[in-house]
């Protein structure tokens, strides 16, 4: 059996190396994972070409949208994001899943996050799947921090199909008034890129922070947080997590963390 990764770029993905462990810890040894290059517009032709080897394919950047296009089904987490990072192939059929969420709440539970006030700093395709998880883990004072509250018209879609009604600001320009929104939040998570949110800080002691990302590590963001006392969490446990659900999903067996961690945090310190 075959299973992929797929993005642009996707050269740097550690997905390979978490399912490959998997595969190894659950004695699959004819299961196949690979790293493809593949563009929004050259999905539908990747996808109309495999054939019955192939169980499965992890989407990143910039695939998480387009995917429900190329879906025969899409579950409800998926139609409620409006983004799926995994397509499961099985009988002929492509299924759109959302492993994105169940990686931050495992992110955010295993940090001891609670269900106090919230803060999501950005509002892109993560930033939903971030609302999300915050219903999930039954936080309902979420606010959520943007430059343009105009262009956030996705993420107020998609918070209306989770039956949220998160708060919006538009304090990330300004890091005094983004401060003293995080000064309050028992949860504050960043999903920005790189150095967008490097100037801010605010997160305090006894708060859960989860930055999504994982590298360079720690961000100025993480550090300015964990210098004030804040618990916190790289994108790495969400990615941990997210790839142990895809194996579920894909092989049908849970997907084994202890394995997959050792085996991430060895790929992480060799690229260091």
């Amino acid at each position: 059996m075959r299973a992929a990764v797929l993005g642009s770029p996707v050269g740097h993905s550690l997905s390979p190396v978490l399912h490959g462990a998997a595969y190894a810890a659950l004695g699959l040894h004819d299961w196949h994972y690979d790293a493809h290059e593949c563009s929004e517009h050259q999905l539908a032709g990747f996808v109309a070409g495999l054939d019955d080897d192939w169980a499965g394919l992890s989407l990143t950047m910039p695939l998480k949208r387009v995917a429900l296009e190329v879906a025969d089904e899409v579950s409800p987490l998926v139609a409620a994001t409006g983004a799926a990072n995994t397509l499961v192939l099985r009988g002929g059929r492509r299924r759109a899943e959302n492993t994105d969420v169940a990686g931050i709440v495992a992110a955010l539970r295993g940090a001891g996050a609670g269900t106090g006030p919230a803060v999501v700093l950005g509002a892109g395709g993560t930033a939903q799947a971030a609302l999300a998880a915050l219903r999930e883990i039954g936080a309902t004072d979420v606010t959520v921090l943007v430059r343009s509250a105009a262009r956030a018209g996705e993420l107020r879609a998609a918070a209306e199909r989770l039956g949220m009604a998160p708060a919006l600001r538009e304090d990330l320009s300004d890091p005094v008034r983004a401060a003293r929104a995080l000064a309050g939040a028992e949860v504050a998570i960043s999903t920005l890129p790189g150095p967008a949110a490097d100037a801010l800080t605010g997160a305090g002691r006894g708060a859960v922070v989860l930055d999504v990302v994982y590298a360079p590590w720690p961000t100025p963001f993480a550090a300015a947080a964990a210098a004030a006392g804040a618990r916190v969490v790289s994108g790495l446990e969400v990615l941990l997590h997210q790839a142990a659900a895809q194996v579920a999903l894909m092989t049908g067996r849970p997907g084994p963390v202890g394995a997959m961690r050792v085996a991430l945090e060895d790929a992480v310190a060799a690229r260091a």
